[in-house]
Formats: C-alpha cells, sequence, structure tokens
C-alpha cells in the first residue's frame, strides 16, 4: 500500500468514528432526556411576562443582510494578509492578482450598494 493509501485509509477511520460517535452522542441524549410538558413549559416565553396583543412581528431582514455583506467583506479582505506577508517573494504576478480580488471586491461592493443592500432604513 502506497502511504497516499495509508493516509486516506487512516482519513476514512477517523471519520467513521467521528460519525460513529456524533450518532451515538444523539442517540443517547434522545433516549436519556426527560420529556414532561407541563403547561409552564409549553407557554410563550418572552422576558418571563405573559404577552399582550399580537405575538407575531414583522422583523426587517435588512439588518441580517447588512450583518453578512459586512461579514462576507470582511473575511474576503482576510485573504489578503498572508498575500502581503509573502508580497515580496511571490513576484509581479502576485500584485496582479491582489488587484484583481480587489477589483473583484470593489465590484461586489458597488452592486451591494446599487441594491440597496447597505442602506440603513
Amino acid at each position: 500500500m502506497t502511504p497516499d493509501a495509508v493516509a486516506y485509509v487512516r482519513l476514512g477511520v477517523f471519520m467513521f468514528w467521528t460519525v460513529l460517535f456524533t450518532l451515538a452522542a444523539l442517540v443517547m441524549a434522545r433516549l436519556l432526556r426527560r420529556n414532561r410538558p407541563n403547561p409552564v413549559k409549553l407557554s410563550t416565553y418572552e422576558s418571563g411576562l405573559v404577552t399582550r396583543g399580537e405575538t407575531w412581528v414583522r422583523f426587517k431582514t435588512s439588518y441580517y443582510l447588512y450583518a453578512l455583506a459586512f461579514v462576507i467583506f470582511d473575511l474576503e479582505t482576510l485573504f489578503l494578509y498572508p498575500w502581503a506577508v509573502a508580497f515580496r517573494r511571490l513576484g509581479g504576478f502576485a500584485a496582479w492578482e491582489a488587484l484583481l480580488f480587489v477589483v473583484t471586491l470593489l465590484l461586489g461592493l458597488g452592486y451591494a450598494w446599487r441594491e440597496g443592500a447597505l442602506e440603513w432604513k
């Protein structure tokens, strides 16, 4: 057996045990949990107070979209750090690649801005 095949067999065994332990934990949790519903547990919980009026309200998803756009652009700029560390060794081609990456980020930012994803309403 080649060293690569041994590595794949080890990976397969590790994945098998990972899945097995995960499933075993889920099954044990299902079997050992207490299931004693009562009126207090089945009631709607809102800060410990009984709700008055309509409990279903419309929530603006633009808050989540704004946060998601921030996370996406923040993580993409994180990819520039390894490039900056190894800039001298990478040469001119890497500079063009980084420029292409930044231009792609700016195009994505422009598209999100044009579509109104960054407007705080």
